[in-house]
Formats: C-alpha cells, sequence, structure tokens
C-alpha cells in the first residue's frame, strides 16, 4: 500500500469519555475537504480506562484508524513522540483528543501549507472553559520563555500544528528524553506560519496537566532550551560580593573604634539569605546534572508494545529514522 497523503496523530491518556466524538470530527473534518488517503494514529499512553478497547473498536470499524500501545505511561510528549515516529502520511497533523483544538481547522491549515509553510500552527487568540490562573500563568510562562531562550518560539501556542514530513523528518532526528516539542520545532526553522483560532473548552473529561505537570513541563521546556538558570549562580555571587562591601566597612569602622558589634541578628540573617540562594543554585545545578544522566543512558525514549494497523500493510514496524523510533516486542 502507498503512503497516505495525510496522518493525523493523536495522544490518548484516559480519553475513553472524548474518544468516539474525536473520532467522528476528525473524519467528518477530513470528509468535508475530500481527503481519502489519510490514516487517523491513535497513541495510548498506558490508560487505565476504556481508551484501550475502543481503539481496537475503532480499528476494526475502519482500517484508517491505527492504535499504538505503549507499554506503560510515557507522558504526552512521548506518547506523541511515538506516534510521530509510527505515522505515514506526507503531511502530519498533530492534535489532542480533548477537543480544544477543532480538527475542522485542517482545511484552513492545508491551505496555508500550499503557500509553500512547512510548518502550520494554531495561535490562540482566546482560551474558553480554563481558569484565570491558568490563563495568566501560561501567558507568563511564554514570554518569561522567550526571554530565556535564544529562540523565536510564537507566543501563545501549543503543539496543535500541521507539519510537513521533511519537518517531521528533522524533529524524529533529535533524540532528547525531556521533549519541549512546540520548542523543538521552532527550533527547526523551516517556513512557518500560524494560523489564529479561539480554543474550545474540554469536550469531556479532565485536564491531564494539574499544576505539578505544568510546573515540570515548565521546567523541562527551561532547561532543555536555555543555560542562562546555570548563570544564576555567577549573578547572585557577585552581588552577595557587592552586599558584602558595605557590611565589611561597617564591621571595620567599628573595629576601629572600638565599639562591640552586637550583630547577632544580622549575622544569623546573612547566614539563611547565602543558604538559601546556595540551596538553590545546586538544586538548579541538579537539574541539568539529571537530565545529562538521563541522556547518557541512552535508553529508548518510549516502548510500543503493539501497533495495529490494517492487515494488508506491510509497513507494521514503524519506520527506524532515528533514537526516538526505537520499540520493542511490536506483535
Amino acid at each position: 500500500m502507498s503512503d497516505p497523503y495525510l496522518s493525523v496523530v493523536v495522544p490518548c491518556y484516559n480519553e475513553e469519555a472524548v474518544l468516539e466524538e474525536l473520532i467522528k470530527r476528525v473524519t467528518s473534518a477530513l470528509q468535508d475537504i475530500n481527503i481519502s488517503s489519510y490514516e487517523i494514529v491513535l497513541v495510548d499512553d498506558g490508560s487505565g480506562d476504556e481508551t484501550a478497547r475502543l481503539m481496537r473498536a475503532a480499528h476494526t470499524a475502519d482500517p484508517r484508524v491505527t492504535g499504538v500501545f505503549l507499554s506503560r505511561n510515557h507522558g504526552h510528549q512521548l506518547a506523541l513522540t511515538a506516534g510521530l515516529s509510527v505515522c505515514r502520511g506526507a503531511r502530519i497533523l498533530i492534535i489532542d483528543a480533548d477537543l480544544q483544538d477543532p480538527p475542522e481547522l485542517l482545511g484552513p491549515m492545508l491551505e496555508k501549507m500550499d503557500q509553500g509553510f512547512d510548518v502550520v500552527y494554531g495561535k490562540r487568540i482566546n482560551r474558553a472553559g480554563e481558569s484565570i490562573f491558568k490563563k495568566a500563568s501560561a501567558k507568563l510562562f511564554y514570554r518569561f520563555f522567550r526571554k530565556l531562550v535564544d529562540l523565536d518560539m510564537p507566543l501563545d501556542t501549543g503543539d496543535f500544528r500541521l507539519m510537513s514530513r521533511k519537518a517531521l523528518n528533522v524533529l524524529l532526528q533529535m533524540p532528547e528524553q525531556h521533549r519541549f516539542i512546540r520548542g523543538m520545532v521552532s527550533w527547526i526553522g523551516f517556513r512557518q506560519a500560524a494560523l489564529e483560532y479561539e480554543r474550545a473548552e474540554r469536550f469531556s473529561g479532565e485536564t491531564k496537566y494539574p499544576l505539578k505537570k505544568m510546573l515540570l513541563f515548565a521546567a523541562d521546556a527551561i532547561t532543555g532550551f536555555s543555560t542562562i538558570p546555570l548563570r544564576l549562580a555567577t549573578w547572585l555571587g557577585f552581588l552577595c560580593a557587592l552586599s558584602s562591601v558595605p557590611v565589611a566597612i561597617y564591621v571595620l569602622l567599628g573595629f576601629m573604634r572600638g565599639t562591640t558589634v552586637q550583630g547577632w541578628t544580622s549575622v544569623m540573617l546573612i547566614v539563611l539569605i547565602l543558604g538559601a540562594i546556595q540551596l538553590i543554585v545546586i538544586g538548579i545545578l541538579g537539574e541539568y546534572i539529571g537530565r545529562l544522566y538521563m541522556q547518557s543512558k541512552q535508553r529508548p525514549l518510549f516502548v510500543i508494545d503493539e501497533v495495529l494497523r490494517d492487515e494488508a500493510d506491510d509497513t507494521l514496524a514503524p519506520p527506524q529514522t532515528s533514537p526516538t523510533s526505537q520499540v520493542s516486542s511490536l506483535r
């Protein structure tokens, strides 16, 4: 069988409440723009609900639905990477299962890509159904991130995007364990364009990014693209050195005058401040050293337990194009 024209890649984790509606809307969007050569690649990221069963049923109903089953929960970014390593389309749409990003934008995205762009990304102008805290924190993070990195990453964008096979092949050659895919795609370059849209409320279910995961995701993004936090130790060192000059002068003058410097409170305060700074710096160094340690193991980024694809297709195994597509026990 020839490779499809379009692949739609969807990472899924406990998405039983939305999966059927997702497939229905994606299929409808494809039919509306008269695309028959396509595949919908659903990646089960170790779900604990009925997601895997629904994926198998969807494949039985339509062989163009491909099921990728990971051996355990690897996290959203690695699950997405697994799906991207398996897909075969000349153009690839990345979309989350929660339907906050409308699949109906596929047509306008394809039209923009026909103008010569390799990446067309969705730019959110409004985010319905999300708390003020989440909107504000996301807005601040993306602007803070751009200040830290030497990367022209567009603001207010997620992973929702259409990519050419050329851009995807470069992405699959990047073997980072801690992945921030939207930043990695921006780093690749090529011609990229934005498509503005209003993000909808989640169709059903619960968000898979609570505050803890959001903070870890932000840490991965910053440490993966910037070394500025490492320079914090130098800056704090100079700051402390400058701050100590007036204290040293004060102590010296007191010694020359023969006065007793009481100073217990101020000494303890200085000790606490310096101790806190040292712990912060050690923590930052630990983040980078931990990334180096994990990367040095050179383990596969993910393990695919099974790829469920049409039996008439002779390409059951994902393409071995890069370290990111290492898998085991395909069956």
